[in-house]
């Protein structure tokens, strides 16, 4: 799946931005700096706003277009805040023939966002991912730490319940 920019407001604490500031400090001169820095900053943040990015390429003297690409390139980052719930989707073979992309749908129409956004309450995020290893429950998604399996659209509706109550 593509990588979606986020539009939720980017908000920052003080804490969080000197957190970033001397994270870039101690990699200033390091190789591979730029890798590292997102890898804390995502841990500062939960996610890479375009804020953070722009920081980060200043701080480490390099073009955004390096840090971005880096972000995106990479599936571990994610551009998107993480919702209360993220709900991750398989869409790998073996849940894809059995119908992943009609529970997609229904998660789509359900929440109002796309693959890699996240509610504007904050409450729900999607991802859709190629494998989650459990293909014998195909179609299968995960909310949190949360395993759902055999799946038909009509579910969609039941498992949202289950956070929502």
């Amino acid at each position: 799946m593509q990588k979606r920019i986020s539009t939720v407001p980017f908000t920052d604490t003080p804490e969080q931005h000197e957190k970033l500031l001397a994270v870039i400090e101690s990699l200033k001169n390091e190789k591979g700096a730029v890798m590292a820095a997102l890898h804390k900053a995502q841990d500062i943040y939960g996610y890479l706003p375009i804020e953070v990015q722009k920081e980060i390429a200043r701080g480490l003297d390099v073009s955004l277009e390096e840090v971005y690409g880096v972000s995106t390139f990479y599936s571990q980052f994610s551009l998107t805040p993480k919702g209360k719930y993220n709900i991750s989707i398989c869409l790998g073979t073996a849940c894809y023939v059995k119908g992943a992309d009609k529970v997609l749908d229904r998660l789509v129409a359900k929440l109002g966002i796309q693959p890699e956004e996240c509610t504007p309450d904050g409450v729900f995020s999607l991802t859709a991912c190629r494998c989650i290893g459990a293909c014998g429950l195909a179609p299968v998604l995960t909310v949190n730490e949360d395993v759902y399996g055999r799946l038909v659209p009509e579910d969609v509706d039941k498992i949202l319940a289950k956070y929502t109550a």
